[in-house]
């Protein structure tokens, strides 16, 4: 079996609930840092929904109609009132949401907005979306897009471990997102609009691409699969799917030539 035909469906699996409930396994360098905002984010939020409940509930107790026969109404207008309801907003918005967004801001500006450059030498990868599929170019063996051995591939992404991937994506129709759950990331495939997005993989095998927007009533249809090699691999097949490309690639099939020139 070659490597251009060796991918092998998963295998059936009865998951139980809690593997149902799990995050998708990360398989990419910076993934971490994704899971670790969703975290502190998610584990804040419980905090504090039990903090309130706490309170709703023990003020509902303490201040019954059983232990205070004549109820106390206020308008909370009070200097007390005031200063302790600005105390807690104040510590709320700089506690947690400018500490979470510093957080994010750091983590895009430093690791995903900081983008491959021409010298790091990434895998480029142009990507087209339409209703309801996903079509993958590699520029050839020439390095250059919309030629004749160019790879185009249909939901079907083929990539190596351990380099860095960088993709331009655009939309045929709608917007779509392309959306790689074991990567932790996504990016709007906009039409008339080149969007970009990178990882880098740290681990080999078969994943699911999704589209993350919905776009149209095949929406649930639009998945595609992620393969990753290891270097050696990745080049056998891209070898042999050049070879491919080269012979049976139509120079009249306009269709075939919907890429674009790439741009650093």
């Amino acid at each position: 079996m070659t490597v251009l035909s060796g991918v092998v469906a998963n295998t059936a699996k009865n998951w139980t609930f809690w593997e149902r409930m799990k995050t998708p396994e990360d398989i990419s360098v910076n993934g971490h840092l994704i899971d670790w905002l969703f975290a502190y984010t998610t584990y804040l939020n419980l905090f504090f929904f039990f903090l309130v409940c706490a309170g709703i509930f023990g003020f509902s107790y303490l201040y019954s109609a059983k232990k205070h026969k004549k109820a106390y109404y206020t308008h909370g207008t009070k200097k007390i009132h005031i200063i302790v309801v600005s105390v807690i907003g104040l510590s709320v918005f700089l506690g947690i949401d400018m500490n979470i967004t510093t957080m994010s801001n750091d983590d895009y500006v430093g690791v995903f907005a900081n983008w491959p450059k021409e010298a790091d030498k990434p895998l480029r990868v142009e990507v087209m979306a339409q209703q309801w599929a996903w079509h993958f170019r590699y520029a050839g063996r020439d390095g250059v897009f919309n030629t004749e051995d160019d790879v185009v591939q249909l939901n079907d992404l083929r990539v190596p471990v351990g380099r860095k991937v960088l993709f331009q994506v655009v939309s045929k129709d709608v917007i779509h997102s392309l959306f790689f759950p074991n990567a932790r990331r996504k990016v709007d495939a906009i039409p008339g609009r080149i969007t970009r997005l990178w990882f880098e993989l740290k681990k080999d095998g078969y994943y699911n691409i999704a589209c993350a927007e919905m776009c149209g009533t095949y929406h649930y249809r639009m998945k595609a699969y992620l393969t990753s090699y290891n270097q050696q691999n990745f080049e056998e097949w891209m070898k042999e799917a050049e070879d491919k490309a080269i012979a049976e690639n139509d120079r009249e099939n306009a269709d075939l030539y919907w890429g674009w020139p790439w741009t650093w």
